[in-house]
């Protein structure tokens, strides 16, 4: 991908023809690689001055976006309306920091505003969602894209022509970022994409999604959601530890270290006696799902919160899965199925959490056909394909366990 531009009203956004099995359909569905690489440069642009896009960027049904040069820091966070985003910076920024070269720390509790290098100027059918990365949960940045003019987080309307802001707050460390570093996705959709009960159903009976151990979940044990989705759970038993939390006043996390960072200097274990565990108020903890998970080639799927009718926890900062993810190929070696890593929060008052509690639900969507790559494919070790309680690429692989 080579294409730099800007949005511009000139443009007249062309048509992206289907090349998937439900072309012709009115269902709804998501945007594949090779439909994300022929709108770069036409629908998805770079700010003047930014570099191009790259082959890296890309993912199976979503696309990285980098982070621009300097970081606002400001007041408050604040929803996009009728008031523009500069105009806010007048009244909320307090300073900002230069991320060229090496980049600049932003601190823990402080939030920060920052231009995206890529922009949108997309055709009337279709709207963008966006997500943190994997990366960017488990290092516990809170960050949320911000459409001007579209009082709504982490999405646009349809149609969407503008420039893309992104808030972050670290909630745990002081992390360094550096422009083009990637904290969050986008993807592209047309249409309801999420699919029905019974198509979720459909798909489970052809190839099933989640499994234990060396056996599939059966069918009778699985909770399909009205939207779409699989209720899933928390695990804890079986794994020593079962879980990280993150230090107090740790140092400095460099986000775009590889393999960098001692897990001891930002995170504890966590042990589980009995199979369960109690979360401290305001504690970062990372925890992995009981069931390992499948995402067929041709869908996708996002993670989403359950409602547990208290407000004593958050999870799940990181939401997309790409077409692929846990999935193999007949007569591929490996276990079927990879575990989830969530990414938890805990509020006001010590919660306890057990093995097996209801925690997430995961909603699968159709795409418009299958990626010419799959989820980690031509990545190996750069992805989390086997991953099981694994942390952010930034920290080591402690003794013992799954990268």
């Amino acid at each position: 991908m080579t294409h730099a531009a800007s949005p511009n009203d000139s443009i007249t956004p062309p048509p992206v023809p289907l090349t998937g099995p439900e072309s012709g359909s009115q269902r709804g569905e998501l945007l594949i690689d090779r439909e994300l690489r022929a709108l770069c440069g036409v629908q998805i642009l770079c700010a003047a001055g930014t570099p191009a896009l790259t082959d890296a960027q890309q993912q199976a049904a979503s696309l990285d976006l980098r982070l621009g040069p300097v970081a606002h820091r400001i007041r408050a966070g604040f929803l996009p309306g009728a008031t523009s985003i500069e105009a806010r910076l007048e009244e909320l920024e307090i300073g900002r920091l230069d991320l060229g070269g090496e980049g600049a720390v932003l601190e823990r509790g402080s939030v920060y505003l920052v231009p995206l290098e890529e922009q949108l100027a997309l055709q009337s059918d279709l709207r963008a969602t966006f997500n943190p990365r994997s990366s960017t949960g488990r290092c516990d940045l809170f960050t949320r894209v911000l459409a001007p003019g579209h009082a709504r987080f982490n999405e646009t309307p349809l149609g969407y022509r503008g420039r893309l802001w992104l808030e972050i707050a670290p909630l745990s460390f002081p992390v360094r970022l550096k422009r083009g570093d990637r904290l969050c996705q986008l993807r592209l959709s047309r249409g309801e994409a999420a699919l029905t009960r019974e198509e979720l159903i459909d798909e489970y009976r052809r190839e099933p999604l989640c499994w234990r151990g060396n056996a599939a979940v059966p069918e009778r044990e699985v909770r399909f959601g009205d939207d779409g989705s699989i209720e899933l759970h928390l695990g804890l038993a079986g794994r020593d530890p079962c879980g990280w939390r993150a230090r107090a006043n740790a140092g400095v996390l460099r986000f775009a270290g590889e393999r960098e960072h001692e897990v001891a200097e930002f995170f504890e274990p966590v042990l589980a006696k009995g199979g369960h565990g109690i979360l401290a108020p305001g504690g970062f903890y990372i925890f992995a799902s009981r069931e390992r998970v499948v995402i067929p080639p041709h869908l996708a799927a996002e993670m989403l919160p359950v409602d547990l009718g208290i407000g004593e926890m958050r999870n799940n900062y990181a939401g997309f899965f790409d077409n692929g993810f846990g999935w193999r190929r007949a007569g591929e070696a490996g276990r079927r199925g990879t575990a989830a890593v969530l990414e938890v929060r805990a509020h006001d008052v010590p919660f306890l959490v057990e093995d097996g509690q209801v925690f997430f639900r995961l909603r699968y969507y159709r795409s418009s056909g299958v990626p010419e790559k799959l989820y980690a494919e031509d990545r190996g070790a750069d992805s989390y394909r086997d991953q099981d309680l694994t942390l952010a690429r930034a920290f080591k692989v402690p003794g013992g366990m799954r990268a």
